[in-house]
């Protein structure tokens, strides 16, 4: 399938990291997400429901990494991507890139990227 959706810069805020000074205060972390779906019903319907509501998309998104307390970024971002295999079933695999602004010196940031499809 070659239909996608594109989330990117999503700005989150959260506790992410494995030292004590960064589990102190949420600190922001950016998502991109690629999202792998069927756009042709929702492209000929124009009905939003017979598409993925990336609005919806993003406040799930949003309000998952801001619980989330974990120490690998490799983590936060597996859960990420199995959230959204999880709560939106029109959704066949995502991409998630998870990006640590600061999280090492003299590195604008680092980040991680995974694929995950649907069993």
């Amino acid at each position: 399938m070659g239909d996608r959706i594109f989330v990117r810069d999503l700005v989150c805020r959260t506790t992410l990291g494995c030292r004590d000074w960064e589990r102190t205060e949420a600190r922001e972390v950016v998502l991109n997400l690629e999202v792998e779906t069927d756009l042709a019903t929702p492209a000929r319907t124009d009905d939003l429901g017979d598409a993925v509501d990336y609005g919806a998309l993003c406040r799930v998104v949003l309000r998952h990494v801001e619980e989330c307390r974990y120490s690998l970024l490799e983590a936060l971002a597996e859960s990420v991507a199995g959230l959204v295999l999880g709560e939106f079933p029109g959704v066949s695999a995502v991409t998630v890139r998870a990006d640590k602004p600061g999280a090492v010196r003299f590195a604008r940031s680092v980040a991680v990227e995974l694929r995950r499809t649907r069993p």
